[in-house]
């Protein structure tokens, strides 16, 4: 379990290594999983301890939501403010996220199939 720790952090810090020195406007941990995704590419494959143990990991990121929970608190009179327009959007980020690969999908499955959908 220590190792997958490692894995992960050592990621993260690599991404906030290179966000902070190049200046990048991404979160260190997107670009730490960013790195980790191309390295499993590279190796073609996890490593066994990341199989393993990386569920386990999962079934605990809701401990991840604890801060924001905090910043809704402390923010409370800002998101009052500003509530409605930030769930506005909130939905419709959500929206574009899911529909833009939904319809990408459509249209090359279309293609594939000769069909013609364009």
């Amino acid at each position: 379990m220590m190792e997958t720790a490692l894995w992960l952090l050592g990621y993260q810090l690599a991404g906030e290594v290179l966000s902070r020195g190049l200046g990048v406007p991404v979160p260190g941990p997107v670009l730490g999983m960013l790195l980790l995704f191309v390295t499993l590419c590279a190796r073609r494959g996890a490593p066994a301890t990341l199989q393993t143990h990386a569920p386990r990991f999962l079934a605990h990121m809701s401990l991840l939501f604890i801060p924001a929970g905090g910043a809704v608190l402390a923010y409370q009179a800002l998101l009052a403010d500003y509530g409605a327009r930030l769930a506005t959007v909130l939905v419709l980020s959500t929206l574009i996220t899911l529909l833009v690969p939904g319809l990408a999908l459509h249209w090359m499955l279309a293609r594939r199939r000769g069909g013609g959908h364009d």
